[in-house]
Formats: structure tokens, C-alpha cells, sequence
């Protein structure tokens, strides 16, 4: 039976990096037993899920071998893997068998932060954490308590906050990371760009990618798509400091200035539209203030730019008419985590514009518009309301932080300083805010502050070692968690459910969420008694049931247009109703209506700009334990090019320490003198560097980028924490 669906307003990489190319060692055909859930065949079993590696979420198809988890590949009908799996989710059965796993329920022997835990039982942390609850909302209300929360799997702790009373729900994944870009579209287009992106990479015939590492950041589906595109002979544009894997595929690679990023779009800019390249009658159709848009980009040559950028001029022009050439199918990619100089919101803003031009907004080879499965949510009675708001942009200081959860750092902020109330509660899952959020010691600062600070992860992370209780949650294959029900090209429902069981004293997130709201007497909250109850409620009525998904893991529906020219509707969420290239209410609030640029800091004399990043085989710092990803990388090391590095005395191999500017000491790592990096910059990988003693493979192996982002600079549109401001000059070892 159908469902209505609803509408919301690498070729290879290179020979070296093909084993972290899009198939992590699966780029042959699928098992056919991998279409076949529950199937077996001389003692395998396959089960089918989807992934919890990275919040891509991708369909997958375990196999078990006389009972134990074997391998893991891509699920052929799941429309985000189409059958393959990047590197981490290949290693996800490293998950199961990580050495390092929290076992069983922990609670602080001691002071907070020294490491010494006493094992309890699981009704023993419960009854603790359920009265230090109700002791925070009897002395300072509901609202003192906030949740940080990671990924889907947070989904019934967020129900279990809410139903307690609190709206302070908070994600690091708005404020430092995506924030900044989901406004600077919906500020253009009345609408953001989802997640997964929205963007048509696969049809694109020229992509541009600004500090997007595509190969190294492994989003699965976007990693596929673009090797697509390489294969149908699209351009590839590159804007990088770094000479990424990206970058080596590209047409044009511009290797810019660290944080003069607006300055080249404004130039870009410039030239579309002084060569009047733009496309005319999109622009005429859908835009709004144009003219004033054309006046205030006038200035932005790309003679202006050079001395800002080092890009020269007739590289500007060279790759604005590229750009222009293949319109509007010319995609300039709006990133991922964009916080970076604290002008982010515009600067992303800036981006959309630039797509603006290219007509590529609502077009194929530009981005399309999602469409998605329409499920029923659970019939739940109505949370509380809460008389206090929430607590993390009092008086709005921030008017494009509103929508998106709360701000982490205004949460953090709050806990330190009680305004504008205290914040006594913390619970933390699936993050590590000790490495999410910049400057480490106001986190601990905050933490202090606190009565009470719960972690539930499958890890001992940094955050974890500042608890007062740990809860040691299964991992995602051996769990059931809600449904993924995606805005996607191609509409989906996919199902998560267990494929072996928890190896210790591990429980399911809905279980421990279920039940702490029992012990908090929200029982009301989970009419439910098992999570495959509520699946197949909300399955059921939207015509479906859990029986039916648990054989595929995935149920697919019809194709739907996804293109303005196919009948998608051409409609703008702005005040205007069209694309906003002069936005009035940004004027009205007293900031740029159109983007302008400012000069980046310049560093102390002898430091250089902290770059940061991704590889493809860790999802930022939870897989460095992972006994088979570990294998593939178990430290960083630091980017130096050759001509520093020779000023030094330093070559690749050696090991130093860096120092920032406010003089935070990393540990030790290994030097990679190379000259695919600029000479005023250094770039580590992030998640490295673990101070946690529980974490016995990843402990002090390589350098923790998070420790020496001690400055950020605050993003006035939306709260985003920009922390791309530090340098790092070097120590030698003795």
C-alpha cells in the first residue's frame, strides 16, 4: 500500500586513497544475500538496518556467521548507501567489539573530573539521577535542567526532557557547525538546505567547492554523486588552503588566504553580474532588489580581491565565467560545518546569492527540492509549558538563533553565570562537549556550576570523565531507535533494529529514557510498553507495519517531481516572497542587507592559522578506539609546509607540540612537512588527542585540535561560534 508524501517548505579518489573511497572496500557487487533480511545460508544471517557511524544514517545489511556479527555492506534499495558504505560504516562492527565500551552503569567516586567511578546497577543510577531531578525542579523549576544531544538517537531523551518540562534542547551540530549556512539560505531563499543536503551533485556541470573536503568529509551519498560528476565530465572548482583530495580532481584549484572567503564570492559576484552573465530571467522572475544588490557589489573587483585573496584576477574571472558557463546546472556547495571567522551566516548568505545568480535554486544540477514519507507521529499527551522560555538567547540577542533547538554555548553561558536563571542539570548524549564546543575551560567552568551531569555513550569520552553518572548505551547494532523517515530526493522510511545483542550491561537509549520518565512519574509520556509497539503504531497508520519493514529495513515510495520545471511548486518563504538579493529585514535589524567583507585577524608574529578537519575513516573523535578503523589511522598528524617546516629544522616523521596564542601546550604529534599547504596555515584532523584514561588505545595518540581552540568569535545573525581564529606556532621536543 502507498502513502501520501509530503513536500517540505569518487570516480575514484586516487590510487592512494582508494581504500577510503565511497565503498570502503565493497565497490564490487552486492551479496545477493543482502537483499534477503533474516535469510540464512550454511550458518549467515542477514539483518538489515541502517547506520549510526555518522548521522548520514545510510541502509545497511549486517551479517551474522553462527550467530556473531560478522561483516556489514550497503542495503542496494536504500536511496542515501545505494549499496555501498563508506569506510566508517564498514568498520561498524568494530563498534560492537571495541575493547574500550562502557560495560555497565558508573556514578562519581569522589570530585568531579578525577576519574574514579563505583559500578551500580542500572535502577541505582535511575533512582539517583530521578531524585536530583526533582530536586533541581522543586529549588529552580523544570527549565534548570538541559539536554545535549547527538543524532537520532536522542530522540526519546528529548521526549523524556520535554515531558518533564524543560525547552532547553540543544545540538553542537547548530551553533558549531551547520547553523550558520541554514540561515544564510533561508535569509535568500525562505528555506535551508536540509540534511542530508539538498544538493544535485550528481547532474551538476560545474561544482564549486569552498573548504568543502568531498572525499575526506564522507558523506556517503555526496561522495558517490560527486564521483559521478567527475565521470560525466562536470568542472570541479576548489577554494582551499589545502591542497585536499577534492582539490586533485579539480579543474581550478585556487588555494586562498585563510578567511577572505567572502571577499572571492563578492568578486565572483562582481564579474556575473558586471558580464551580465547571471541568468537574466530567473533573476528577473524570482528576485528581489536586484538593483540595490548590483550597487553594493560594485566595488568588489577582482583587483580588490587579489591583495585580499592572493587569488590573481584572471583567476577570478576564469573561474566566475566557468561557473556562468554552465548555468544552472553550476552548483556552488553550501558546505557542512561552515563556522568559521564568526561572519559565517553571511558569508553562507553569499553563497546562496552566488547559486542565486546561477538560476541553480529549485534546478536540476542545482539543488532540488526534498520530498519525504508522511508518517504519523505518536499520539502523546501535550508537554507542559514552560514559564520561563528557554534560557539560551535571552531577549534575542541572536533574532536567526530561534527554531533550530537552543544554542549550546548559551546554555553553557547560562550555567556560569545563572542568567537569565540557573541552569543545574546537564545531560550529554552522544556528544563530547569537552571537544564541541570552543575553549574547553568554560565548559568545565560551566560544569562546576552544575548539581548534577549525565552521560549516556557507547564510549568513556572527555565529558564523560566530568560526570557524575555515565550510562553505558548499546551501540546501534544492537539496538532498535525511531525511524528514519528523510527529506530526500526519493522518499523512504528506513528501520534501525537490533542484529545481536549487547555484549555487558548496556541498554537501548528508548529504555533508558523509558525509564527514568517512570521514575520521574511521567509514565503517561510512554504509553508503550517496547519500542516495536510504538514502530508499528506510527508504521501501521501511515499503512505500513513493523513486520513488513523488519524484512528490507527500508520501505521506498513513489518518484516525486523535485524540480521547479517538473511542477514543483517555485515558491519563496521570504517576506518578499521572492529570492531576497537586498534583504530588508536584515536591514531592518541594523545588519548588512547585502554581504560585506572584513579582513581576517592577521596572527602574532611566528604563529600560523589552526585549520581543522575531517578524515573518512573516523566520525570526529568516537571511533578512535574502534579496533578496525583505529588500524587504518590511530593518530593525526600536523600539515607544515615544506618551507616552514625546513625553517625548523623539521621534516615528516619528527614529533613536536604546538602552542597556541593564549599558550595551551597540545600533546605530542607527528609532523607531515608537504607542500599541499599553504605557508601561513597548519591543519590537523580533529578527534584526536584523548585525555580520557578509560580510552586505552586512543589515550594521548596525536593532537587534539579542540584543546587549542581556546578563541571563537560569535556570529551575531544566529549564535554560531566561529573557530577558525587561532594560531599555533611550534615546540620542539628536547
Amino acid at each position: 500500500m502507498d502513502v501520501t508524501l509530503s513536500r517540505r517548505r569518487f570516480l575514484k579518489i586516487s590510487s592512494a586513497a582508494l581504500g577510503w573511497s565511497v565503498a570502503g572496500g565493497t565497490l564490487g557487487k552486492i551479496s545477493p544475500r543482502a537483499s534477503a533480511a533474516n535469510a540464512t545460508n550454511g550458518g549467515i544471517e542477514t539483518i538489515p538496518t541502517y547506520c549510526d557511524m555518522c548521522f548520514w544514517k545510510c541502509g545497511a545489511i549486517a551479517y551474522k556467521r553462527n550467530g556473531k556479527l560478522w561483516k556489514i555492506e550497503g542495503n542496494p534499495e536504500d536511496p542515501l548507501s545505494r549499496g555501498r558504505l563508506c569506510p566508517r560504516g564498514t568498520g561498524g562492527i568494530g563498534a560492537h567489539y571495541d575493547p574500550d565500551r562502557l560495560r555497565a552503569p558508573l556514578m562519581r567516586k569522589g570530585e568531579r573530573g578525577n576519574e574514579q567511578w563505583v559500578q551500580v546497577t542500572w535502577d541505582e543510577a535511575l533512582n539517583f539521577i530521578a531524585d536530583k531531578m526533582q530536586q533541581i525542579k522543586a529549588e529552580y523549576g523544570p527549565e534548570a535542567v538541559a539536554l545535549f544531544s547527538h543524532g537520532i538517537g536522542g530522540t526519546f531523551f528529548k521526549h523524556t526532557i520535554k515531558a518533564y518540562g524543560s525547552p532547553n534542547i540543544a545540538a553542537p551540530s547548530f551553533a558549531q557547525c551547520r547553523g550558520p549556512r541554514d540561515t544564510g539560505f533561508n535569509l535568500t531563499f525562505g528555506e535551508g538546505v536540509s540534511t542530508p543536503e539538498r544538493t544535485d551533485i550528481r547532474h551538476a556541470r560545474c561544482l564549486t567547492l569552498i573548504g568543502s573536503h568531498l572525499g575526506e568529509n564522507m558523506h556517503n551519498t555526496q561522495v558517490q554523486e560527486f564521483s559521478e560528476a567527475i565521470q560525466n565530465g562536470a568542472s570541479i572548482i576548489v577554494v582551499d588552503p589545502r591542497y585536499s583530495i577534492a582539490a586533485s580532481k579539480a579543474k581550478y584549484y585556487l588555494p586562498i588566504k585563510p578567511g577572505t572567503d567572502m571577499a572571492l564570492l563578492l568578486a565572483w559576484m562582481n564579474v556575473i553580474v558586471n558580464e551580465e552573465l547571471y541568468d537574466k530571467a530567473y533573476v528577473k522572475k524570482y528576485g528581489f532588489g536586484f538593483e540595490a544588490f548590483r550597487a553594493e557589489i560594485a566595488p568588489y573587483t577582482p583587483e580588490w580581491a587579489y591583495p585580499e585573496t592572493t587569488i590573481e584576477p584572471d583567476l577570478i574571472r576564469a573561474t566566475a565565467r566557468e561557473m556562468a558557463k554552465h548555468k544552472p546546472a553550476s552548483l556552488i556547495h553550501p558546505g557542512r560545518h561552515v563556522t568559521w571567522y564568526g561572519d559565517d551566516a553571511q558569508r553562507s548568505r553569499a553563497i546562496a546569492l552566488l547559486n542565486a545568480l546561477l538560476g541553480s535554486w529549485g534546478r536540476k544540477g542545482g539543488f532540488y527540492s526534498p520530498v519525504s514519507m508522511d508518517v504519523p507521529s505518536y499520539p502523546y499527551p501535550p508537554y507542559p509549558p514552560s514559564e520561563k522560555g528557554k534560557v539560551d538567547n535571552p531577549h534575542e540577542k541572536y533574532p536567526y538563533a530561534h527554531g533550530h533547538g537552543a544554542l549550546t554555548t548559551g546554555i553553557r553561558d547560562a550555567t556560569i553565570t545563572g542568567e537569565p536563571y540557573p541552569v543545574k542539570g546537564w545531560f550529554v548524549y552522544a556528544t563530547n562537549l569537552i571537544n564541541a564546543l570552543p575553549n574547553e575551560k568554560e565548559t568545565i567552568e560551566a560544569i562546576q556550576h552544575l548539581d548534577l551531569l549525565v552521560v549516556i555513550d557507547v564510549i568513556p569520552s572527555e565529558i564523560a570523565g566530568w560526570a557524575d553518572v555515565i550510562l553505558p548505551e548499546s551501540v546501534y547494532l544492537e539496538r532498535y531507535d525511531e525511524l528514519n523517515v528523510e527529506w530526500f530526493r526519493d522518499p523512504f522510511i528506513a528501520l534501525r533494529q537490533p542484529v545481536v545483542e549487547s555484549p555487558h550491561n548496556q541498554k537501548p537509549n528508548w529504555w533508558i529514557a523509558k525509564k527514568l520518565a517512570e521514575k520521574l512519574g511521567l509514565s503517561e509520556y510512554y504509553p508503550w510498553n517496547h519500542i516495536e509497539e510504538y514502530l508499528d503504531y506510527r508504521l501501521k497508520h501511515a499503512g505500513y507495519s513493523l513486520a513488513e519493514i523488519k524484512k528490507k529495513g527500508i520501505i521506498t515510495g513513489a518518484k516525486q517531481p523535485i524540480y521547479f520545471d517538473e511542477g514543483v511548486p517555485d515558491e519563496f518563504y521570504t517576506p518578499s516572497g521572492k529570492i531576497e538579493f537586498y534583504s530588508l529585514q536584515l536591514k531592518e535589524k541594523g545588519f548588512d542587507p547585502v554581504p560585506k567583507y572584513t579582513p581576517p585577524d592577521p596572527p602574532p608574529p611566528g604563529f600560523y592559522r589552526l585549520l581543522y578537519g575531517r578524515a573518512p575513516v573516523h566520525s570526529f573523535g568516537r571511533t578512535q578506539t574502534n579496533p578496525l578503523l583505529a588500524d587504518m589511522m590511530d593518530e593525526n598528524s600536523v600539515w607544515i609546509h615544506v618551507d616552514i617546516a625546513r625553517r625548523y629544522g623539521l621534516k615528516t616523521g619528527d614529533t613536536i607540540r604546538l602552542k597556541n596564542q593564549d599558550g595551551v601546550l597540545s600533546n605530542k604529534v607527528k609532523v607531515l612537512a608537504t607542500e599541499r599547504i599553504r605557508t601561513d596555515c597548519v591543519y590537523l584532523v580533529h578527534g584526536f588527542g584523548h585525555k580520557n584514561k578509560m580510552l586505552k588505545r586512543a589515550y594521548m595518540k596525536g593532537a587534539s585540535d579542540a584543546e587549542l581552540i581556546t578563541r571563537y568569535k560569535i556570529d551575531p545573525l544566529m549564535g554560531g561560534t566561529g573557530m577558525n581564529v587561532n594560531f599555533v606556532t611550534f615546540e620542539m621536543e628536547a
